[in-house]
């Protein structure tokens, strides 16, 4: 992509109405736009992010047995009327529409997917078996706030498996946690973020987040010293020792919630008579779990986890390119042999930004690769070429090198 073409401005001033660090950023390095309170526009830089997690997440959930479905996010009054969900869920938006119609925007599935998974699943020979979806959500937040982490409408990762059993429930279950720590470790989280216990409503004793540790989270969690499984607030002070290995030994720290997992039961599967024969013929309901995870505040997250004063320190496999190429002055040879470049590592898949603006200075374009993050900043000048050579610059480290051209392709494989 070259940067003279690329739909996006970015901007050095900091306000003092944004309240994270990843708002700031985000907004700043032209990844989000924001077009009121709780929704937002990603630019090109952002929306390349947000794919790069949502591959991460499909690859994921393919592997675990998910099949990708997509589910309308206009839904009836009536199938939320059957599970109570109409009257009392106060983040739910509703529309009037034509002809006395009421409509719900989804803020999740389960009144979809129940009767959906109905025109599927008749015997116990159909069980068991998972489905997920990437849709965008809206929630009517109260408090929506610290940018892209608390929104009102979102992209959102929710994935519904079905049971004969409890104890098959149980089994993926915690398939299911492998997986999300496989997601996590692969967005450059995994070694913030932590299994923890949370109240599971009227689904079942317990359900779980994924709290990632921030200074600026608005979540607080209790890190057991000993399994380092963590308690959220809410049930804190009902679990004086840890449910896995009954310590007390607990460290407190801020955190944000990446992903969620319920264990559902039949508390959508009753409504809706979402039953199954087993195998001498009666007719049992299905249990349910789901497992959602936000992509957009996990995008939030990772830039929460991985910045610095400078601006965003992408991990490699959710930046929105890999390389960040950056020609000095006007000198022909420097224009040619950084175009050379960028065709090279554009046929070898490798993504580059070029920044081949002729109307920038040098420390106005290193400002701006700090600020946006790439992983390696490569900089051409004619004071690199005298030595057949390029500047080389990783954002999460202070030195810079010299690399001989011929070597660049090997480094970012």
């Amino acid at each position: 992509m070259l940067q003279s073409k690329l739909f996006f401005k970015t901007n050095k001033s900091k306000s003092a109405e944004i309240d994270a660090i990843s708002h700031e950023l985000l907004i700043r390095g032209g990844f989000v736009d924001q077009l009121m309170a709780g929704v937002y526009s990603f630019l090109p830089l952002g929306h390349r992010v947000l794919k790069n997690i949502e591959e991460i997440i499909r690859k994921n959930m393919i592997e675990v047995g998910g099949q990708e479905i997509l589910m309308p996010v206009l839904q009836p009054k009536e199938n939320w009327q059957k599970t109570g969900r109409w009257e009392n869920l106060d983040i739910l938006f509703k529309i009037k529409a034509s002809a006395d119609k009421e409509y719900a925007l989804g803020p999740t599935h389960e009144e979809i997917v129940s009767p959906l998974a109905k025109k599927v699943i008749f015997s116990y020979r159909d069980l068991p078996i998972s489905v997920f979806q990437i849709q965008t959500k809206f929630r009517d937040e109260l408090r929506a706030k610290s940018g892209i982490l608390r929104t009102r409408e979102f992209l959102m990762k929710d994935l519904y498996s079905f049971h004969a059993t409890q104890e098959d429930l149980d089994k993926y279950y915690e398939k299911l946690i492998k997986a999300y720590f496989k997601i996590f470790k692969e967005a450059g989280i995994g070694d913030k973020t932590y299994l923890t216990f949370a109240s599971g409503g009227s689904f079942s004793k317990y359900s779980h987040e994924f709290q990632m540790i921030s200074d600026t989270g608005e979540d607080t969690i209790y890190i057991c010293n000993k399994c380092k499984i963590a308690i959220n607030k809410e049930i804190k002070s009902e679990n004086a020792n840890c449910p896995k290995c009954g310590s007390a030994d607990f460290t407190e720290k801020k955190a944000v919630e990446v992903g969620n997992i319920f264990k559902l039961g039949t508390k959508y599967s009753l409504p809706f008579e979402l039953k199954f024969k087993d195998k001498d013929g009666k007719e049992k309901p299905v249990i349910m779990g789901c497992y959602g995870i936000g992509l957009s505040r996990l995008m939030g997250a990772v830039v929460e986890a991985s910045h610095d004063e400078k601006g965003i320190i992408w991990p490699k496999a959710v930046s929105p390119f890999m390389v960040h190429l950056i020609a000095i002055g006007d000198n022909k040879k420097v224009k040619t042999t950084s175009e050379k470049i960028y065709q090279d590592l554009n046929k070898q898949n490798i993504q580059v930004l070029y920044d081949d603006r002729q109307d920038k200075s040098a420390g106005e374009k290193f400002a701006e690769a700090d600020l946006i993050g790439t992983p390696y900043r490569v900089v051409v000048s004619e004071k690199t070429l005298s030595k057949n050579s390029v500047e080389v610059k990783e954002r999460n480290k202070v030195a810079v090198k010299l690399m001989k051209i011929k070597h660049l392709s090997k480094l970012f494989k």
